[in-house]
């Protein structure tokens, strides 16, 4: 039976090992107000869900005293998303493997040895929001996924608003959505052309895209690369969420290949020299990336952050 708007589907699942849920899933958090995403103050974790089933709104909340998580889910999808739950939060995830090789690296291992690897096994969940992210700051970024959600998305179901006001979530727009929206209107959000057209290919080709996820992810990288305005960055990006790649790694962005650089070998380095250094960590290059994130270890910053653009339409200047 699915969820209704009011009433839940429950699940309360046993991992193998202390599994810490918010640390799981903040990778999929795109800034502190996505619609979609959210965090309460009696520890659970929210998400609206658009699955194959229908959308959903998922709460987990960890119960290390019982070493279970709690989980409720609404709407169509509920059945679908429980029983994606263990792979959501890294159940399929395998570091044996992982062999730290710089202290940094270790230490960061030992204070989050817990943490795993999810899939989600949605791909256009992942994929949209990577292409949004595409060449901007992530002030831009977050502010026009946002605008995109509360424009074109939809509520999520139950529970109802009044019930825990400090849940509103939404819903990202479905691949029929996108495709509808006009180009002024993307203009309006801000999200130019550079980034709203490769959005509306992957939406044309949602269908496939979602089985190309289900394939090896070399096999998905090679076949999403082939759409206009998708690169490695994007790619990368979606398969560490949506697949559970352990080995992506996020070429191409303003700050992975200096900070990591920075963390191993106290200089910043660039793509190709970052290649390089993590080729010892075939496998796992993404565990690495995600540890220097999780760790909050990152190169000093001397010069002005990089400033949104203004000159596009909705975009005022301060």
């Amino acid at each position: 039976m699915p969820g209704s708007a009011l009433q839940p589907l429950v699940r309360d699942w046993r991992p193998d090992w202390p599994c810490p849920v918010a640390a799981i899933l903040s990778t999929h958090r795109r800034g502190g107000g996505d619609p979609t995403f959210r965090r309460t103050t009696d520890g659970a974790t929210w998400r609206g869900i658009r699955t194959p089933e229908g959308t959903t709104t998922l709460r987990l909340l960890p119960r290390p005293e019982e070493g279970t998580v709690h989980a409720e889910a609404w709407g169509s999808g509920a059945e679908w998303v429980l029983e994606q739950l263990p792979r959501m939060l890294g159940a399929d995830d395998d570091p044996s493997g992982f062999e730290p090789l710089h202290k940094p690296i270790a230490d960061a291992w030992r204070r989050h040895q817990h943490w795993r690897l999810g899939a989600t096994d949605l791909v256009m969940e992942s994929l949209v929001p990577a292409i949004i992210e595409q060449k901007v700051t992530g002030q831009e970024a977050f502010a026009a996924f946002r605008a995109l959600v509360h424009s074109f998305g939809e509520r999520a179901p139950g529970p109802p608003g009044e019930a825990d006001p400090e849940v509103r979530l939404w819903i990202q727009p479905s691949p029929v959505e996108l495709r509808a929206i006009p180009s002024w209107e993307w203009l309006r959000l801000p999200i130019d052309g550079g980034r709203s057209r490769p959005i509306q290919q992957v939406a044309r080709v949602a269908t496939a895209l979602e089985r190309a996820g289900r394939e090896t992810p070399e096999e998905f990288d090679r076949r999403v690369r082939t759409l206009p305005g998708i690169g490695v960055w994007t790619s990368a990006e979606t398969r560490s969420r949506a697949m559970g790649d352990a080995d992506s790694v996020s070429f191409g962005d303003y700050h992975v290949a200096a900070n990591i650089g920075f963390v191993l070998t106290g200089t910043p380095v660039d793509d190709d020299e970052l290649a390089v250094l993590l080729e010892p960590y075939a496998g796992h290059r993404h565990r690495v990336q995600r540890l220097v994130e999780l760790a909050g270890l990152a190169r000093p910053r001397h010069g002005p952050r990089m400033a949104p653009r203004t000159h596009l339409p909705g975009r005022t200047g301060h």
